[in-house]
């Protein structure tokens, strides 16, 4: 999939993002491929340029593959705006396939982080909450994304790194307790939560808000990213569009 995919645009990297990399795929767990390529000249100067994102679901030898694509301009305005969807694929995942010209984007990215990434793992983490509680409480997928979503939000803040592994997290962030759920999920994509354990967590699952919220407050990153570190990306974005220049 991938080879015929890059025949189609090019690659900035694709990352294998989802339960792999967030430190609890099970064996039923599908392979989402998150990436970044870089349009065309042509697709960029026409009349109506547009960036409309890449997707494809297909099975392969029994493995659900998930394989989706943005374009760069967009991309790097979602950074800007602390889109964690797109500061993973280029500073956390898993990356499978890397251009020569991300290890220079990468110290620019993390140049402009900021506090704004903190709307991004709240709401994402709140979405994903209405979501175990759809599950009566029992799904330990949904309970996990929410721990995993607020910890890698509390740890860029903390730290300015982006780890998306919550198991490298849980301990370090006083939920050492939540290992037993990554072994539940280990078991399946839909393993379900024992009473005791999902009551328990009921009463637990406050607590990671809370302690994104501190982190929020405590930040290492600027409110906004400096003006500077934003005019460098873009310096370096128009060096690549003009050193890719193409029809």
């Amino acid at each position: 999939m991938l080879d015929e995919e890059s025949r189609h645009r090019a690659h900035l990297v694709v990352s294998l993002s989802g339960a792999h990399a967030y430190g609890f795929p099970s064996p039923d767990s599908d392979l989402d491929l998150k990436s970044i390529h870089v349009a065309h000249t042509a697709a960029l100067l026409t009349l109506q340029p547009v960036h409309v994102p890449t997707e494809r679901l297909e099975v392969l030898e029994g493995v659900e593959v998930d394989y989706s694509s943005n374009e760069l301009l967009p991309v790097l305005q979602g950074i800007l705006q602390g889109n964690g969807n797109y500061l993973e694929r280029v500073l956390g995942a898993i990356p499978l396939r890397v251009s020569p010209e991300l290890e220079s984007l990468r110290p620019l990215v993390r140049a402009v982080l900021s506090r704004k990434m903190y709307r991004h793992y709240n709401g994402f983490a709140q979405g994903q909450l209405r979501e175990w509680e759809k599950s009566g409480f029992r799904s330990a997928k949904r309970l996990l994304y929410v721990l995993r979503t607020t910890l890698t939000g509390t740890h860029a803040l903390r730290t300015g790194v982006v780890e998306t592994d919550v198991t490298e997290l849980l301990s370090q962030y006083g939920f050492v307790e939540a290992h037993a759920l990554v072994e539940q999920k280990l078991r399946g994509e839909k393993s379900e939560l024992p009473e005791a354990l999902s009551a328990r967590w009921r009463g637990e699952v406050s607590r990671a808000f809370e302690v994104l919220e501190a982190a929020r407050a405590d930040s290492v990153l600027p409110e906004s990213p400096p003006d500077e570190a934003v005019a460098a990306l873009e310096a370096w974005m128009l060096d690549l569009r003009r050193r890719r220049f193409d029809g």
